[in-house]
């Protein structure tokens, strides 16, 4: 029985992955789950200097998931590339690392300190505010996207991930573009926009006012997304948003996702992701299927 997937010529031994930004760099989660059993560890945003983050309170709970404005608070990539790295080698698991910036040159610049290390991909959260666009953030602007995925490809040495954001009209259009900017790899759902008041002290729940959606919520939407977003571009996807449980994991997978990222149900059941992993393994078992290629994107 084969689990094996391939994305841009890296294969995993299964497609399950984290979510990047609900697992740390891996360390913290280490003693619930063995690395080794995961198709890759996708680490926490990295930044070419640290990241203070936002202004506390920065998660509320809603209904069936969570809001978070935790402003990718991070060390910077020199901590992580002295510290994570050389943990995460340890196991024998593929290693993708999530890149943020504020500016094109930002993302270059981790992009370039990366390109020496030994590490399997990239993915670019492109949900990031670009400051010198007035705010707006890259993946919500076609002409935007294809321009920050052909910078990042000119200094990349790993193939290229880019993260879609689902806060569009259109979410085919951003896929398109990242394409045509020369993505390898396309990942998707990243948060959606939310708010929450708090009616007793009539203000916000989040300091920053509004926060990225995640959790169970958003699964049909994630689902539609890559869907669609498999109809309209060639490449590989990394389907994520909401996943829980194999059943999960699979309703992606049949959708058109090459492999799947599991984040929020890791602050729940810190064993997420591995028993998508097993489930996987037993629903194949359970209905003969010899190779999970041969269920990727079988939904017409």
């Amino acid at each position: 029985m084969n689990t094996k997937v391939n994305l841009a010529g890296v294969e995993l031994k299964n497609p399950v992955m984290t979510a990047s930004g609900t697992f740390g760099s891996g360390a913290e989660y280490s003693e619930f789950v063995d690395l080794s059993c995961l198709g890759a560890v996708v680490t926490k945003g990295v930044a070419s200097v640290p990241w203070p983050g936002n202004p506390t309170p920065r998660i509320a709970e809603t209904s069936c998931g969570m809001l978070n404005a935790i402003g990718l608070q991070n060390p910077g990539i020199d901590v992580f590339c002295e510290r994570d790295i050389p943990f995460l080698k340890k196991y024998d698991t593929k290693i993708i690392v999530n890149v943020c910036g504020k500016s094109t040159e930002e993302y270059c610049e981790v992009v370039e300190r990366l390109a020496g290390e030994d590490v399997d991909m990239l993915e670019i959260n492109i949900s990031c505010p670009n400051v010198k666009e007035g705010g707006i953030a890259f993946g919500q602007d076609p002409k935007a996207v294809e321009a920050i995925t052909r910078e990042v490809k000119k200094h990349a040495k790993q193939p290229v991930i880019m993260k879609l954001s689902p806060n569009v009209t259109d979410i085919t259009e951003m896929a398109k573009a990242a394409e045509a900017g020369g993505a390898d790899v396309l990942s998707l759902i990243n948060t959606l926009t939310g708010m929450k008041i708090d009616i007793n002290k009539r203000t916000f729940a989040l300091a920053n006012k509004t926060g990225g959606m995640s959790g169970p919520c958003l699964k049909p939407v994630a689902v539609r997304m890559v869907y669609q977003t498999a109809r309209a571009v060639k490449l590989p996807i990394i389907g994520m948003g909401g996943i829980c449980s194999a059943e999960d994991a699979l309703e992606f997978i049949l959708a058109g996702a090459t492999a799947v990222s599991i984040g929020t149900a890791n602050f729940t059941n810190p064993y997420a992701t591995v028993e998508t992993v097993r489930g996987i393994e037993d629903y194949m078992k359970k209905n003969k299927i010899q190779d999970i290629q041969s269920l990727i994107g079988v939904v017409e």
